[in-house]
């Protein structure tokens, strides 16, 4: 009987218990991975499975919207959120010399090589030592775009800890693939200021741009969003530093078609900046893996389409908990 309870427990996900244990207001907290400090924030119980959230090129913890947090920590999990290094709460890179990303991008369009002070797969190993502090031996991954990039090394990596994928907005790297307009990267690449509402005011105009031409922006929540991030942290070359490590990024094909794990492939079909035939590629090159194309969608969160992509990823890591739910039993 005993087991038969628990069980029922573990299907069900008791959602009158989820609501009073899914507190986005508990606090952050800091730990050192040994190359950096990463500020982070877990919401929920520390005995439900562990889904790790992986923000993208310059995105904060506080990026990700409440209903996706509280989707995703209804479902039973313990969500784990961070900041990237060079963003945020978390270490700053700053004893490296200023990086050159004019230099860079004209290197990168030649197809030459380019220089980084890191990695993406370096951005993996903080992640991964992240984890190994908060004692966290298996965990689930759901990344956005760079997120996702970091998590497909991750899964390389490490794919004994990795139990499953959820590549959002995310690219193989590979040669070949549609690219954004010259006027959206030149937008992405605008990240010094003068002051702050010159700062808010760019990346308002950016988050417009990433957004789908079906929804009409809302400047005014764009401009609180973008004026909390700036008052919360505001690194501009360490945004650079992340660019870098993106173009000096080779394709990942390869690697993709090593990963042995269950993997969901979540694209817009409306994406200015990676095009869904980013998404289309990545699935194509992950055995096994499950591709959702959402009509509309961008590359960022905007209201019209948060139930969608819950609707998208949430039944998928319900399976995944559910399954290993049953193996532990």
């Amino acid at each position: 009987m005993r087991t038969f309870v628990l069980l029922a427990a573990l299907l069900c996900g008791l959602p009158s218990l989820a609501a009073s244990r899914c507190d986005l207001q508990a606090p952050t907290a800091q730990a050192d991975t040994g190359a950096v400090r990463l500020t982070y924030q877990s919401i929920g119980r520390n005995s439900d499975p562990a889904l790790l959230l992986i923000m993208g090129l310059g995105g904060q913890l506080i990026d990700w919207p409440d209903e996706v947090l509280l989707g995703l920590c209804r479902q039973g999990f313990r969500v784990i959120r961070f900041d990237n290094r060079d963003v945020g709460l978390s270490s700053w890179d700053e004893e490296v010399p200023q990086a050159s990303l004019t230099y860079g991008v004209l290197r990168h369009r030649l197809g030459l090589s380019v220089s980084a002070p890191y990695a993406l797969r370096d951005m993996a190993r903080d992640t991964l030592a992240l984890m190994e502090r908060l004692q966290v031996p298996r965990f689930h991954v759901l990344g956005v775009s760079m997120g996702g990039m970091i998590a497909q090394h991750m899964a390389d990596l490490a794919p004994e800890r990795v139990q499953s994928l959820t590549l959002v907005m995310t690219s193989s790297g590979a040669l070949g693939l549609p690219g954004p307009s010259e006027a959206l990267l030149k937008l992405l690449a605008r990240r010094g200021a003068d002051s702050r509402e010159m700062a808010i005011e760019r990346q308002v105009e950016l988050l417009a741009a990433l957004g789908s031409p079906q929804v009409d922006a809302d400047r005014e929540q764009l401009r609180r969003q973008a004026a909390a991030a700036y008052d919360r942290a505001f690194n501009p070359e360490g945004v650079k530093r992340q660019i870098l490590a993106l173009l000096a990024e080779p394709s990942r094909v390869e690697l993709l078609r090593r990963l042995r794990l269950p993997t969901l492939v979540v694209h817009g079909t409306a994406d200015p900046l990676l095009p869904a035939m980013h998404g289309v590629h990545v699935a194509a090159h992950v055995q096994g893996s499950e591709l959702r194309l959402i009509p509309g969608l961008a590359h960022r969160f905007q209201e019209a389409f948060k139930e969608p992509l819950l609707a998208a990823v949430l039944p998928y890591l319900r399976s995944q908990r559910r399954e290993r739910a049953l193996a532990r039993l």
